[in-house]
């Protein structure tokens, strides 16, 4: 299907589809990419607390000029404080110097220590959303939206069996050789926005490489990045987060192209002979713990 620009959650409201992603973004290089990308057409910006670029982001914010209520801003409660989601907010909502989120994900399904390397054994993450919902119901004013981030289809269901609020978002890994169709599928069916984020494959990723990518590229007069990103952006109920802190590259990836289904069938399959994941946490693989496996 043809590319979107938005797509609409389960809460009424418009979430772009193409946002700024700024993982991995290196400390003083934040603040520049998020005032360039809002004020060259971006109009979503994404960060989560354990990225630690909060206040970076909220002042690339106020840099911009750009009023508040023309941007989709999403953070993420971080895996330490599963326990005190209220405080959570409000530090993150201090941190980005804005009166309120648009979106706030769980960031895991997995309640740690402080210095997150441990997991809470008394603390389940279903309590965690409980709180989550608590807070959305009492404080409007500072959260319009809640989701989670990195869910699976048993932990989507656990949490579906008791949840008031369906969430409106399960931001995951997603490209070429990332598909998760099981997960896509399942959030399709239940009404959950995806939000792709690693939509390269990684840094240096050898997706950018593939002979797939690169044909498809040259047929549209683009760069590889672009097809990346246009995959995710062409499909139903998908958001994508492309990150960089390259003015240039902030610019380009705002390019988004339609592609046919059988192009679009054509760079899933890729998948099948070159799987990888960029995001995959050593502290992963504990699900009796409450962490989701991954393969």
């Amino acid at each position: 299907m043809p590319a979107s620009t938005s797509v609409k959650l389960n809460t009424g409201a418009e979430m772009p589809t193409i946002g700024l992603g700024t993982w991995k973004s290196a400390p003083g290089a934040v603040e520049l990419a998020v005032e360039h990308a809002l004020t060259h057409g971006y109009t979503h910006i994404d960060t989560a607390a354990a990225y630690a670029n909060e206040a970076e982001v909220g002042k690339g914010i106020a840099d911009s000029k750009i009023p508040r209520e023309k941007l989709f801003l999403t953070t993420k409660l971080n895996n330490n404080n599963h326990k005190d989601v209220p405080a959570a907010l409000d530090a993150s909502l201090k941190a980005l110097n804005t009166p309120y989120l648009d979106l706030w994900l769980m960031h895991w399904p997995a309640p740690m220590n402080e210095d997150t390397t441990e997991p809470i054994h008394d603390h389940d993450w279903l309590d965690t959303w409980k709180s989550m919902e608590a807070v959305y119901a009492a404080h409007p004013e500072k959260v319009k939206a809640i989701g989670v981030s990195n869910f699976s289809v048993p932990y989507l269901e656990r949490l579906l069996a008791v949840a008031t609020v369906v969430p409106a978002v399960n931001q995951i890994e997603l490209h070429p050789s990332c598909t998760q169709p099981e997960v896509v599928e399942f959030c399709t069916k239940k009404g959950i926005v995806l939000t792709a984020y690693s939509p390269l494959g990684s840094d240096n990723s050898p997706l950018l490489k593939n002979e797939v990518v690169n044909g498809l590229a040259t047929k549209y007069g683009v760069q590889p990045a672009n097809v990346l990103v246009s995959l995710q952006a062409n499909k139903k109920n998908v958001t994508v987060l492309p990150k960089s802190v390259t003015n240039s590259r902030i610019e380009s990836n705002l390019k988004v192209i339609d592609l046919t289904d059988a192009e679009i069938a054509e760079l899933q399959k890729i998948d099948e002979t070159a799987h990888f994941r960029a995001c995959k946490p050593t502290w992963t693989g504990h699900g009796g713990l409450g962490f989701p496996d991954f393969d």
